[in-house]
């Protein structure tokens, strides 16, 4: 009999970031097809002196695309209370939460402003992890949103969707390296120095050359 390795889904676990303690993990339901990620070099040398060339100002900017399906019709034909009720909504929503300051920090900023405090802090939000497997768990902060409802039960809730999340991988310069983010990120940079020292090098034959010139 031959037993199938259990298929491993990607999602986003939203963490404190003072104690690391986890407050929701967001499981796909689909693994998306393709994932994009695009890195931007801080290079020092952009426009400024000849001797910046190669210096770097930063770690490279992170940009990374994911396109997902959210499906209801297996759980409906099983009789699934809440998606008979609500459809994908419940999904949607637990995704759409992640970039909305809470209900109650509304409140909160709202009643301070009544009562005439001048100085009011941009609330924050919980730690985003992008879990893409155990060698990728990255924080991030979600820069884009979009979602196409493409077909609805008789109540008009939304029963299939495609979700497009675009999100940008937070480094030590935008944290600083005691946050939590910040030693995540370099957990992730220093798996990435060790993969690339697993890489099988080349030789300046293979490009055709016996020296440098």
């Amino acid at each position: 009999m031959t037993i199938s390795p259990k298929l491993l889904k990607g999602g986003i676990v939203l963490i404190d970031p003072e104690t690391a303690k986890v407050q929701r993990i967001i499981a796909l339901q689909y693994n998306p097809d393709s994932l994009s990620r695009t890195l931007q070099v801080q290079g020092a040398g952009e426009g400024g002196e000849r001797s910046e060339a190669l210096r770097l100002r930063g770690p490279a900017v992170e940009t990374i695309k994911v396109d997902a399906e959210i499906d209801a019709t297996d759980a409906m034909e099983l009789g699934e209370t809440i998606v008979g009720e609500l459809g994908i909504h419940p999904q949607l929503a637990a995704l759409e939460t992640t970039i909305y300051p809470s209900s109650a920090q509304l409140e909160s900023n709202n009643a301070l402003a009544q009562s005439g405090t001048l100085e009011i802090l941009p609330m924050e939000t919980a730690l985003a992890l992008f879990v893409f497997g155990k060698n990728r768990v990255l924080p991030v902060r979600l820069t884009d949103f979009s979602v196409t409802e493409e077909a609805f039960d008789p109540n008009l809730n939304p029963i299939r969707a495609k979700v497009s999340l675009g999100m940008r991988v937070l480094s030590v310069d935008d944290v600083g390296f005691m946050h939590k983010a910040g030693s995540l990120f370099m957990s992730y940079l220093q798996q990435k120095e060790a993969f690339g020292a697993k890489a099988q090098g080349g030789t300046l034959g293979t490009l055709g050359l016996t020296g440098i010139p």
